[in-house]
């Protein structure tokens, strides 16, 4: 009996890249950006906003998260806002259609948070011409790297 595939590893580009992506970045989209503070996405959210970034929610049930309105889709957030981040709380399943609609926004990169990680997603976005990182915090990164 074959053993069954091994799971996905977590991808982190060199730090080089991640300070310039971190350091050029400045509007990213949170998919599944909850309005409830005790919840990680909110949390690294509003570190975000703190640090500067202009965060665009993506939940398709609320309509304002931290101060700013929230979009059902990526696909619903107006062309004129330029998402440069696409960071993803959603469960590793839902990721390669965020990375469909990222890549057709035309955003620059695709983040899975922490314990997220797919290949498809990440197939799908890199093919797209996205910069990928999967399987950590934004957050903890970018602090990290004193950004």
């Amino acid at each position: 009996m074959a053993s069954p595939d091994p799971s996905p590893e977590p991808y982190v580009p060199p730090d080089g890249e991640l300070r310039a992506l971190l350091g050029e970045a400045r509007t990213i989209a949170v998919v599944g950006l909850s309005p409830r503070p005790s919840r990680p996405s909110n949390q690294v959210a509003a570190y975000l906003q703190q640090h500067g970034y202009r965060i665009v929610p993506v939940n398709p049930y609320v309509e304002e998260v931290l101060g700013e309105r929230a979009y059902a889709s990526l696909p619903d957030i107006p062309e004129d806002v330029r998402i440069d981040v696409v960071d993803v709380f959603r469960r590793p399943e839902y990721t390669p259609e965020v990375a469909r609609q990222a890549v057709r926004i035309g955003a620059r990169a695709l983040w899975l948070q922490a314990d997220i990680v797919n290949d498809e997603a990440r197939r799908i976005a890199e093919e797209g011409g996205l910069e990928v990182v999967m399987g950590v915090c934004l957050r903890v990164e970018h602090r990290r790297l004193g950004v």
